[in-house]
């Protein structure tokens, strides 16, 4: 029974109300018994979160990837979110946009990769402006190079100079960027869940960030000419024993190269400077002849720093690259230019990094290196890559540092599934590291090698490893193109049409597609053909066939290191 009180109000309920309101009461009250006896809060109406879009310019795939887990984690939260690749990106949308969130990676002087380049010159055009624009900006690059995440960095200015407001700051990420990419996007989260409901970025517990690379220090095994007699090239076989090695098939092996003695000389001479002169360098006093043996970049002066010396010594020089000697030479200093004014110029040697042909399972202790010596011509005269000269001239039991650099882009399937590898030249480098890890972990996936040169006789490199390989059914298939054997040119791309339904074959039964080596024009003239394949073998439409190939690096059967 209810008291007295309750009762009063439910009689008085009762007799002011009509039939159908009796009705909906009695729903009511047997709803609320069944619920457990207490009234539901009706719950706050919720605020629409922020639309954003999230933009990438990738050339290895990283920032694809980070910008892949970005969108995921920003629609668990309930944030709408448009994804797309800079190359895709409708220009004319940009001036629209409310939330626009960019990862961009650095290429070459400090430029951003090549997918993004009509984004890059489109918003540097300066003929609009972006005055409802929130952005952010995450930055990838290397710290090992002078320009580090240049690209990423023109980006957030420029969209803060044409009115954008920074949703949060740039953020510049090294080579191990997995920590501060994702503290960076917890942060942009935490602003777009701040504008609608309270929904919380997700909390992590964040590790303290270890910075720098690890530095081996290795000595000189071999360092063998893979070329014979009769070939117009040196390539290099070069073994380093190092304690502690850990890599993976796939890696590079990175190194910073020291200028020639006669060079260092020849600046000393053209200066008149003394190399024992300690000159301030990056907040230390270091000898001059230290700073241009092993610091300095005076081999090949990019068109930035040749603009700069000529506003120094008051002349109009050409904006080209050139080496030091032949500036100073050129266009000598002028009196009251001091040799550290000259040093504020110069740029810090820049890392060379050289595919990895070895594997940690089959050269344990080792690491190989498959290297080119590059010449080229200044009028008459014959000259040599910094680096690849240092190499080549490396003598057995030198020492020297390096470092390892992941490449997570380029990493064989783990399910042990078939390869087919494309790598003519100096290329061959990380597939021989593929063959031996294969080898030695009894991989039984199959493999498919396309390998290119000059000549048969002269520049077949690894040839007795890859017919061994071949011989001991390691090596499945083995295509050859030597293009100057013939009276015409036949490269990697003609074998692979010729072999047209077996690629195709391969390809469909799940096989990965690597492709390592020169850039221009090898592995863009190998996509035409793997284009071609699609047409002919699949009787795929061309625009089929680039969804065919998209499909492919999607699932990540289609790798490319090249350069």
């Amino acid at each position: 029974m209810l008291a007295p009180a309750k009762m009063k109000i439910v009689e008085d309920l009762v007799a002011g109300s009509v039939k159908e309101e009796l009705i909906w009461l009695s729903g009511y009250l047997s709803g609320l018994v069944a619920s457990g006896g207490q009234p539901k809060e009706a719950e706050p109406e919720k605020k629409a979160l922020p639309k954003i879009t999230i933009a990438y310019g990738t050339e290895t795939g990283t920032s694809k990837k980070l910008a892949t887990g970005f969108a995921a984690a920003a629609k668990k939260e309930g944030v709408p979110v448009k994804l797309v690749g800079l190359d895709q990106y409708r220009l004319g949308d940009l001036a629209k946009e409310e939330y626009f969130l960019t990862v961009v990676s650095t290429h070459g002087e400090g430029e951003p990769p090549s997918a993004a380049r009509k984004f890059y010159d489109h918003i540097h055009a300066n003929g609009f402006k972006l005055q409802n624009l929130k952005y952010g900006v995450l930055a990838l690059g290397d710290t090992s190079y002078p320009l580090f995440c240049k690209a990423g960095e023109d980006v957030d200015v420029q969209l803060n100079k044409m009115g954008g407001q920074r949703l949060v700051d740039l953020k510049k990420c090294d080579t191990d960027y997995e920590e501060d990419a994702r503290q960076w996007f917890e942060e942009v989260l935490s602003r777009l869940t701040a504008s609608g409901p309270a929904v919380p970025a997700p909390q992590v517990a964040v590790p303290k960030k270890v910075t720098g690379k690890k530095l081996y220090t290795g000595t000189v095994l071999a360092n063998v000419n893979l070329n014979d007699r009769g070939s117009g090239k040196q390539t290099h076989h070069i073994e380093l024993a190092a304690d502690g090695i850990d890599y993976e098939p796939g890696d590079a092996l990175g190194i910073i190269p020291r200028n020639p003695q006669s060079v260092v000389d020849a600046v000393l001479a053209l200066t008149g400077a003394d190399g024992a002169m300690a000159i301030p360098y990056k907040d230390e006093e270091t000898p001059l002849v230290t700073l241009l043996q092993k610091k300095l970049n005076i081999s090949c002066l990019p068109a930035r720093v040749v603009r700069n010396y000529a506003a120094l010594v008051g002349q109009d020089i050409p904006e080209a690259p050139i080496a030091l000697t032949d500036l100073l030479r050129i266009y000598p200093l002028k009196e009251g230019v001091s040799i550290a004014d000259l040093v504020s110029l110069l740029e810090p040697l820049a890392p060379r990094l050289y595919s990895i042909s070895s594997s940690p399972e089959a050269h344990s202790g080792e690491v190989h290196l498959t290297v080119a010596r590059d010449t080229f011509r200044v009028g008459d005269e014959v000259r040599y890559g910094l680096c690849s000269d240092f190499f080549s001239c490396l003598p057995e039991d030198s020492v020297l540092e390096f470092y390892i650099h992941r490449n997570h882009q380029f990493r064989l399937p783990a399910d042990d599934r078939d390869v087919i590898m494309i790598g003519p030249g100096t290329g061959i480098a990380p597939f021989r590291s593929f063959l031996a890890h294969r080898d030695a972990t009894g991989a039984t996936g199959r493999n498919w090698l396309f390998f290119g040169d000059r000549h048969f006789t002269a520049d077949f490199l690894y040839q007795t490893e890859i017919q061994n390989w071949f011989q001991t059914g390691v090596l499945t298939r083995v295509n050859t193109a030597f293009s100057r054997d013939q009276q015409e040119k036949i490269y990697v791309q003609h074998r692979i049409l010729e072999h047209a339904a077996d690629v195709w074959e391969w390809l469909q039964g799940g096989a990965s597609l690597y492709v390592c080596g020169a850039k221009e024009p090898m592995s863009v003239d190998v996509e035409a053909t793997l284009l071609q394949v699609a047409h002919l073998q699949g009787g795929k439409t061309a625009e089929e066939a680039v969804v065919w190939l998209e499909a492919l690096k999607e699932e990540g059967r289609y790798l490319k290191d090249v350069y």
